[in-house]
């Protein structure tokens, strides 16, 4: 039985193309960047390259992107960093109320430092739209920061009129591209973004490895501490297997990612379809058109969403019932409640993300996998119903 997996907004798979580049820099290539031989010079030269294939993507330039251990870090260091180094400035943060923990966390840090926080709530699509952004800023706003696009329900925000905003204001404007760099055009001059945060592992690069761009002239307080790399922004040893990786992803998407989004559009569109064709009481979460490529996330009404992803996991099938970082948790979703679905609804919701290597195939057996598994679930909780009430 060949295992179908639908959970690339969590991981995915290294691209072999890839692979081979990194292993050349672990077993061959392995000098440090920050030496002078030529052992040194090598590295260097290819990390340096590196660089310019992860910024070709975001239309930067490579001095302004700096290499971190992730998307998480780069959040980090996005909201905490600047906000601690321009502190004389203001002492408010806006965020929107769905992101990603990584910038909820870091918010709530920077309120045990002092900071005050708005976190502007989500439309019923999962936007975060201009004007309620616009109404947030104060007069001591010094940073905004909102996701391009939204981890579990995918729907892509429009950061080029944040951004306009925000340039409007004279406020520094972060978001956090994660889920939508390689994916989707990003352009840093014409959206008006000072800050990106990006990560290698959601397009096919190796895990560990992420990039934050600053734009020149924005400056942000270093969190680690030590020698001289990235600009004094993230110090320590390169990660070089890791960045040649993630630079090698990022080319590999610049050359693909048109066509690749047709075929994952087409892909997400016919699951969608043959589920509900099938199925009543499915309900579609997100922005039904401005929504990452890959993603579908559906609300089986009446059916619990974790028994429903075990049953699936028995027929090879991976799905998610929210995002990675939040596994485990018992609460509803917060991006789900934030967007008015119940806690039984919430509850009742699969995230289903396609990939590079999803097929036909791969659609057609796995909607038939699911048709059945929802049929049988509602029956046995019918019964369920039924029993608890004699």
């Amino acid at each position: 039985m060949k295992r179908i997996y639908f959970d690339h907004s969590a991981t995915t798979q290294v691209d072999p193309r890839v692979a081979e580049v990194v292993r050349e820099y672990l077993l061959d290539k392995f000098g440090n960047p920050s030496s002078f031989h030529s052992f040194g010079r090598e590295t260097r030269e290819a990390l340096e390259n590196a660089r310019m294939q992860v910024a070709e993507l975001l239309n930067c330039s490579p001095d302004e992107l700096h290499f971190t251990s992730g998307g998480t870090e780069a959040d980090n260091l996005a909201l905490i960093g600047y906000s601690l180094k321009n502190r004389a400035h203001g002492d408010h943060i806006v965020i929107g109320s769905i992101e990603h923990p990584a910038v909820l966390k870091s918010a709530v840090e920077l309120e045990n430092r002092g900071f005050k926080v708005s976190r502007v709530a989500a439309n019923r699509y999962g936007e975060i739209t201009p004007d309620a952004v616009s109404a947030a800023i104060e007069d001591s706003t010094i940073l905004v920061s909102v996701m391009h696009v939204n981890n579990e329900i995918g729907t892509v925000n429009d950061v080029g009129a944040i951004g306009a905003v925000c340039c409007k204001r004279g406020v520094t404007f972060h978001t956090d591209a994660v889920q939508s760099y390689g994916k989707v055009t990003i352009d840093v001059r014409a959206m008006n973004i000072d800050m990106a945060s990006v990560s290698s592992h959601k397009i096919y690069g190796p895990k560990g490895i992420g990039a934050l761009y600053v734009r020149n002239g924005i400056e942000v307080q270093p969190l680690t501490f030590g020698g001289h790399q990235e600009a004094g922004i993230r110090v320590g040893t390169e990660n070089l297997p890791g960045i040649v990786g993630l630079g090698e992803a990022a080319a590999i998407c610049k050359a693909e990612m048109e066509n690749e989004a047709e075929k994952l559009i087409a892909l997400r569109q016919l699951l969608h379809q043959r589920i509900t064709d099938e199925l009543e009481n499915v309900s579609l979460n997100g922005h039904p058109s401005k929504r990452l490529p890959g993603n579908l996330n559906l609300t089986f009404h009446g059916v619990e969403g974790e028994a429903l992803l075990m049953a699936l996991d028995l027929e090879g099938i991976a799905v998610s019932s929210g995002s990675a970082c939040s596994s485990g948790s018992k609460d509803p979703s917060h991006v789900l409640s934030s967007i008015g679905l119940s806690d039984e609804e919430a509850h009742s919701t699969l995230r289903m993300t396609l990939g590079r290597e999803n097929t036909i195939e791969d659609i057609e057996r796995a909607a038939a996998v699911i048709i059945n598994k929802v049929r049988s679930l509602r029956e046995m909780a019918g019964i369920h119903t039924e029993i608890q009430s004699a």
